[in-house]
């Protein structure tokens, strides 16, 4: 038997689908037979192809507290060898969302060597563009895996700091937003990714000196700030 941090079994939500967990009733560790376990493995094999069931993933796992993310990463463990995807497809909506670095390096960890069959199929882009109030919109696309993105978008003002942040975990990347699309009020065109970055570590400074948290988004794109100041802008961990 496995165990898992789970309900009764999947639950449709009708704005992302199947999800195999429902934070709201989670409270403790049940075990559970092996039908179910059979739906999971099941669930967890969609994610590879379908970005509604990796973003239902994303979602759900960042609604757990830290046991319950622990629990979930417990039970890929016991469950990857049932698996017929390869281990990003299972790994990557969960590393789009967490921000502890302990968990974090145990993703990646339990990722293990990269798989050429799945490497993004794109590079790291960026976009920019002003509204007419005079707010800055910067938009960072980071490719995960196979056609799969997440997407960064920040309204700010580098001398003051963040108005607002919106990070999509999962994102097909023909939905990710493209040059002359209107994004937060403002119409955004290619912009070097360099730039983008520096001036929004610029922001983050201005926002943090102002005594405000940074927005838990930008703590899991924190590698792509400390790449700025060493002249280098990899993608973040994924």
């Amino acid at each position: 038997m496995t165990e898992l941090v789970v309900d009764a079994g999947p639950e449709r939500d009708p704005e992302h689908g199947e999800r195999p967990v429902n934070p709201s009733r989670i409270a403790k560790s049940v075990r559970i037979d092996s039908r179910v376990v059979d739906a999971w493995c099941v669930w967890l094999g969609s994610l590879a192809t379908d970005a509604e069931a990796a973003l239902a993933a994303a979602i759900a796992y960042q609604e757990l507290d830290g046991p319950a993310r622990d629990a979930w990463l417990d039970a890929l463990v016991q469950d990857s060898s049932r698996l017929k995807v390869p281990l990003i497809a299972v790994y990557a909506p969960l590393l789009a969302v967490e921000s502890d670095p302990l968990r974090r390096r145990r993703i990646t960890d339990a990722l293990g060597p990269d798989d050429p069959a799945v490497a993004p199929r794109m590079v790291p882009r960026s976009l920019a563009g002003a509204t007419k109030d005079g707010a800055r919109i910067g938009v960072i696309i980071v490719p995960l895996y196979l056609d799969f993105v997440q997407v960064l978008v920040c309204a700010y003002r580098p001398t003051r700091g963040f108005e607002w942040v919106r990070h999509d975990p999962i994102v097909d990347r023909s939905r990710a937003p493209r040059v002359g699309d209107e994004v937060g009020g403002a119409r955004v065109d290619a912009s070097p990714i360099k730039s983008v970055v520096d001036e929004l570590a610029i922001t983050v400074l201005a926002h943090q000196r102002g005594g405000r948290a940074l927005p838990e988004a930008l703590r899991i794109f924190a590698d792509l700030f400390v790449a700025a100041d060493s002249g280098s802008v990899p993608p973040p961990s994924t």
